[in-house]
């Protein structure tokens, strides 16, 4: 219930925003028209969904499954179609269907139809919310590499706080708002370096920054609240240097 679904729904062009602006490259979301919704979402972007029956036809092999929609824009390649799927790990496996292929196999086939038509954003909804841990590593592998070899922005929608620690950018919404933000300090960490990482917090390898809107409002961490007990109210001074946000004095 805090949008993340939302979020990424408007930025796949699936739900028409009412307000505020929304721009991916080029693209003004919120002025588009029709047609160019249909070549936004044909040529821009791609889909990962957590349900493997909204990425894979069943009764097609994990090749014809990718090159599906390459026929239905026009861009039809075989010769990337099996690529893609040599990409994800799946080279021996071009011929197998929906049900000789285990869960995470069907998820990696999904990622290669969401990059058939070369996007240059990739959405993910819980991408490894039904896939073991080792499988959730090769995911997250291949996104990777798909961000610094082919240049592709993804985006992740996810529950999961240990996929944190693999990513260089984290934006947390609650409440239909961004709340907090956390940066890795240094983008260019390396496997071993992520691997020490992921055994602490996410704190250990980003930097966390509390993110103001346009009004100034923030969302202070519910955690930092209750440690307080402050509720409903409370007290703030500028001494120069710093905000000091406090338990309220008493007025007796």
């Amino acid at each position: 219930g805090s949008g993340k679904s939302t979020l990424l729904n408007i930025l796949g062009g699936l739900d028409r925003p009412s307000a505020g602006q929304v721009r991916v490259g080029e693209w003004n979301l919120l002025k588009i028209t029709d047609d160019e919704l249909v070549q936004y979402k044909r040529k821009t972007v791609g889909f990962i969904w957590q349900n493997n029956a909204r990425n894979l036809i069943p009764y097609l092999t994990a090749l014809e499954n990718v090159e599906m929609p390459m026929i239905l824009s026009g861009q039809y390649d075989r010769a990337y179609a099996k690529q893609l799927l040599e990409w994800v790990g799946l080279k021996e496996r071009l011929n197998n269907k929906l049900q000789q292929l285990s869960g995470g196999e069907q998820q990696r086939v999904a990622i290669a139809i969401a990059l058939a038509n070369r996007p240059s954003l990739l959405l993910a909804d819980e991408p490894t919310g039904s896939v073991d841990t080792r499988t959730s590593d090769m995911i997250m592998d291949i996104f990777r590499h798909l961000n610094s070899e082919l240049g592709v922005t993804i985006v992740i929608v996810t529950h999961d706080m240990a996929l944190a620690g693999k990513v260089d950018r984290v934006v947390a919404i609650r409440d239909g708002m961004t709340s907090t933000e956390f940066v890795k300090r240094n983008p260019n960490l390396d496997a071993e370096g992520e691997a020490a990482a992921s055994h602490g917090s996410i704190h250990d390898v980003h930097e966390e920054y509390v993110v103001l809107d346009r009004a100034g409002r923030l969302q202070i961490p519910r955690a930092y609240l209750q440690a307080l007990g402050i509720e409903g109210k409370a007290s703030m001074e500028f001494d120069g240097e710093k905000i000091i946000i406090r338990t309220p004095k008493s007025l007796d």
